[in-house]
């Protein structure tokens, strides 16, 4: 692990790398269906992302947009796999789009290894990201939601905490928060976390980062963090029980935001499946989530 910080630093001049710049967009002609590779310009470097346009959507209309983020170490391409976004997306109607962290890190405030050493503006990457599929006349602002694992989770609760006024709500799997928070703007969250996770432990514990001796934060005090910052009661609502996994949920707010988690009961580091341990379709289950909080003034 004493390694990372050089890995940093080896990294760093790839910050700088001109790269092959992408072709350029047109407001006028959003990407067709089908999946595909498009990179985003940081300054004097490129930043990849997938991107995965709905079989069948209407020619004209804006979409909703799910941006998965990927795990640590990991990349867009295994997120599509481990996930199966795009298979919601096809039935559903929603673009997603999954960026790629550097080396497979995000930079989610205390964690993780070399996104965060080198300080990396993730935050912006995901700015530019938004602001591309929007000016594209692809993507609907009111409908913008985070979907996170692991590293990824962290860093679409800092996204949320950063941007509230982007994101209309956030699906966090085995993740936590790793930033401070204090948005100006509430944002709706749903969460799942197994109890037999021992990478980021559902009740709290571990180091945040190779050299951050700081724990990860019990999963229900994120939730609580969560639902104070909303104005919302205890999780006390039942809101799915199937297999291993039991939700409960906050109920709406009056501005119609709502916390939700859902524990899966000796889940371990991974993403729900109906075939796996918790015996539902976490996908299934975000996009259910997401689709019913839109922000204010956005379609039902």
């Amino acid at each position: 692990m004493k390694t990372l910080p050089r890995l940093a630093l080896a990294a760093l001049p790839l910050l700088a790398l001109p790269g092959v710049p992408p072709l350029p967009a047109r407001a006028d002609a959003p990407p067709p269906p089908g999946t595909h590779t498009r990179t985003i310009a940081m300054g004097r470097w490129q930043r990849p992302y997938l991107l995965h346009v709905p079989e069948g959507r209407p020619a004209r209309g804006r979409l909703p947009l799910v941006v998965a983020l990927h795990g640590g170490l990991n990349d867009a391409a295994y997120l599509t796999r481990q996930s199966r976004l795009n298979d919601q997306a096809d039935r559903h109607g929603f673009a997603v789009a999954y960026p790629n962290g550097l080396l497979g890190t995000w930079n989610a405030g205390g964690c993780c290894s070399v996104a965060r050493v080198a300080g990396v503006d993730d935050v912006g990457y995901l700015d530019r990201l938004l602001d591309t599929l929007v000016r594209e006349g692809l993507a609907d602002p009111r409908r913008v939601y985070l979907a996170g694992f692991s590293n990824g989770g962290g860093m679409a609760y800092r996204y949320a905490c950063e941007r509230p006024g982007r994101v209309a709500a956030v699906g966090v799997v085995s993740g936590s928060l790793a930033s401070l928070c204090h948005p100006r703007e509430r944002v709706s969250v749903l969460a799942f976390h197994g109890t037999a996770d021992f990478s980021v432990p559902y009740h709290g514990g571990g180091n945040l980062d190779f050299d951050v001796k700081v724990p990860f934060l019990p999963v229900r005090w994120v939730m609580d963090i969560w639902r104070r910052l909303n104005g919302l009661p205890a999780l006390s609502r039942p809101y799915l029980d199937r297999g291993h996994t039991r939700c409960r949920t906050t109920g709406r707010g009056p501005d119609g935001t709502e916390v939700a988690l859902c524990t899966v009961d000796g889940g371990g580091h991974e993403w729900p499946t109906a075939t796996g341990r918790a015996g539902v379709d976490g996908s299934a289950v975000l996009w259910r989530f997401f689709r019913a909080h839109p922000r204010p003034g956005g379609p039902a």
